[in-house]
């Protein structure tokens, strides 16, 4: 069978498989640092192409939220327990919170967005029973957490936006979402799995036995 498919087809869904392990609690953990040290380096090297797009229409700006949505997605494709998209997205955010390199909107309203995005994503492996993690799924909660976000944001940040900048924001936010921190994070999943690194998970040893 090819490889092409990893990742795709149901995990088991007995309880056993919900209950976290200490192993599932240190990698999330690791997923979740990893992801916050890149929240960093975004919260500074966004400014550059935000102040290019911003001029171009309102609302395109959108499309630079991905970077700050992907550590929920990440961690939940590779960990597959309720609660790993809030976990990592949250632990990423709080990374971001406490170091606060570039961070202009304050520790917490960061803490407060990681955890919306983070729940964002999560309803989305939720509305599948955590049983599927194949790529459309992994993009829709790309998209649950961009939405999410960047709704947040337009209470927040952008209050009294009219129209055309709320809809240009929110498309331009779910692409970045579904790109970004969905297919970007399941091919990096994808490619974590198939080095041998998570055969402890469902995600590796999904992978390992397709190869």
């Amino acid at each position: 069978m090819s490889v092409s498919t990893s990742l795709s087809t149901p995990a088991p869904s007995s309880p056993g498989t919900r209950r976290w392990r200490v192993v599932d609690i240190v990698v999330a953990s690791v997923i979740g640092v990893a992801s916050g040290l890149i929240f960093l380096a975004w919260n500074v090297a966004y400014r550059g192409p935000s102040a290019l797009l911003e001029p171009l229409l309102p609302g395109l700006q959108g499309l630079l939220d991905g970077p700050w949505l992907f550590a929920g997605v990440l961690g939940a494709l590779i960990i597959r327990k309720p609660g790993a998209a809030v976990y990592t997205e949250l632990l990423a955010a709080a990374v971001s919170a406490l170091i606060l390199v570039g961070n202009t909107w304050g520790a917490v309203l960061t803490l407060e967005a990681g955890l919306v995005q983070g729940l964002g994503a999560e309803l989305v492996f939720l509305l599948f029973f955590y049983r599927r993690w194949n790529l459309p799924v992994a993009m829709l909660a790309g998209v649950g957490a961009a939405l999410a976000g960047g709704l947040n944001n337009l209470l927040l940040w952008y209050a009294g936006a009219d129209v055309t900048f709320v809809v240009v924001y929110l498309i331009s936010t779910s692409v970045s979402g579904a790109v970004i921190a969905g297919a970007l994070s399941w091919l990096l999943a994808r490619g974590l799995a198939a080095t041998g690194a998570l055969d402890r998970f469902g995600s590796g040893r999904e992978m390992r036995a397709r190869v």
